[in-house]
């Protein structure tokens, strides 16, 4: 990095007589790596795990990788074995997901093409790690000399400073949505195991951008597929209002700014019974999991804010047995969750994405040594996130949903169940059956 890090000091008065050269307003980090700093902790000490890039209990993901470090990628942990799968199973999502793919999507270019080092062996998990690697291949640096002076308005560089004293500059580091391939590359593997073990499906889309809101009774959520929301560059699923989001993003893409918008999805086929009360509700991990998100501002499930609106009488879903003999509800107000547990209708939620932060217009700003200044940021960003979101918000649904199935079956299906209240986990088995 060109530009000098400022720091404070971080030791007591006592301590820092001997090292005030190193800790200087004006000094490098650098200049630290040759000192050990030992710091001093008390007798019992207090182990804090905060790492915060690790989801998930029984289905953990972790991600790694830096926008433009050597690349990003992945570690699958507790992957059930023997379920076929190759880099094509996750390739699909990761285009849906790598920028350029538009003229409303960030230009840089990459192919985010991802290979498995580990964890598959001739076609078929094995049941361990499973590591999925992406190179970075489209990098400029010098784009973001300015950034790494000043901090963009509303971005995650003054934070990050000021949580560790030391930040990657180029493409936002860490705080960058190239995290996110990580994360679709594993949601990849959860979609599948959800498909294949309960027919679940996890299907999202655009819903608003900007002022351009889709009415909710235009998409019919029964029947909805992914090639009808794939047919636009926006991802919104009816063609008029596509057209209408596209045009509000051009808009303020020649300009230089930037808009929101809001990404919906929906869980089909979801087996009853996943989320457990209090603390661990299903709506509960959904929402962490959707917000963990870069640029989330909101989540909403069921008739959301909205049913602040409603009476008792008015928001309640009347229970009724269908033509099968299944227990259903007549409306769809909780959202497929009540109690913090799934029933089994259908799943849906909200999730509203702010304008992205960095823009080309002048704005006014700090720098890292606190003085006043302007702001013209450089680099390659999208002028709104949600057409790329949408893979995204699947990715985390389906690391939730496969985390709460393996929980549910390892708590809830260990003995045979009782038929009479509950239903099999899987499409694919026969109610009397427990697989082991």
């Amino acid at each position: 990095m060109a530009s000098s890090i400022s720091t404070k000091p971080f030791f007591t008065p006592s301590r820092t007589d001997s090292l005030s050269s190193f800790l200087s307003p004006n000094s490098n980090l650098r200049s630290l790596s040759s000192v050990y700093l030992r710091p001093r902790f008390p007798k019992k000490q207090l182990h804090i795990r905060a790492a915060g890039s690790t989801y998930g209990n029984h289905f953990r993901v972790t991600t790694y990788g830096e926008s433009h470090g050597g690349g990003v990628g992945c570690v699958i942990d507790g992957c059930p074995p023997r379920i076929p799968l190759s880099e094509a199973d996750m390739q699909e999502d990761l285009d849906r997901r790598r920028p350029g793919q538009s003229r409303i999507t960030t230009p840089r270019k990459e192919t985010d093409t991802c290979k498995i080092f580990s964890g598959v062996s001739e076609g078929v998990t094995t049941g361990t790690p499973i590591h999925v690697f992406v190179p970075n291949t489209d990098q400029r640096g010098n784009d973001y000399s300015e950034m790494s002076l000043a901090y963009r308005p509303s971005h995650a560089d003054a934070t990050y400073d000021m949580k560790y004293g030391v930040r990657s500059v180029q493409g936002g580091g860490r705080s960058s949505a190239r995290e996110t391939i990580g994360r679709v590359a594993s949601g990849a593997v959860a979609k599948k195991i959800l498909k294949n073990f309960a027919g679940t499906e996890i299907l999202a889309y655009v819903s608003q951008v900007h002022k351009i809101i889709l009415p909710e009774d235009l998409i019919d959520h029964e029947t909805l597929t992914l090639d009808q929301i794939e047919s636009n560059i926006v991802r919104c699923p009816d063609p008029e209002y596509a057209e209408k989001m596209i045009s509000a993003i051009d808009a303020v893409r020649v300009k230089g700014d930037s808009v929101g918008g809001v990404v919906t999805c929906i869980v089909r086929n979801c087996p009853r019974g996943l989320g457990s009360p209090v603390f661990d509700k299903l709506e509960a991990e959904l929402a962490k999991a959707a917000m963990s998100l870069p640029a989330t501002k909101g989540f909403q499930f069921g008739s959301g804010f909205a049913g602040t609106f409603l009476t008792g009488s008015e928001h309640n879903d009347e229970f009724y047995i269908d033509q099968n003999g299944k227990m259903r509800t007549r409306t769809n107000r909780s959202g497929g969750i009540q109690g913090g547990i799934s029933n089994g209708e259908i799943i849906n939620m909200r999730i509203g994405f702010k304008p992205t932060s960095t823009i080309t217009k002048k704005q006014s700003t700090v720098t890292r040594d606190k003085k006043e200044t302007e702001l013209i940021a450089r680099g390659r960003h999208d002028p709104c996130v949600v057409p790329r979101a949408v893979p995204m918000v699947e990715a985390m649904v389906a690391l939730v949903l496969v985390d709460q199935l393996m929980a549910q079956y390892a708590q809830c299906n260990l003995f045979p169940a009782n038929f009479d209240l509950q239903e099999s986990l899987s499409a694919k088995l026969e109610t009397e059956e427990v697989p082991f």
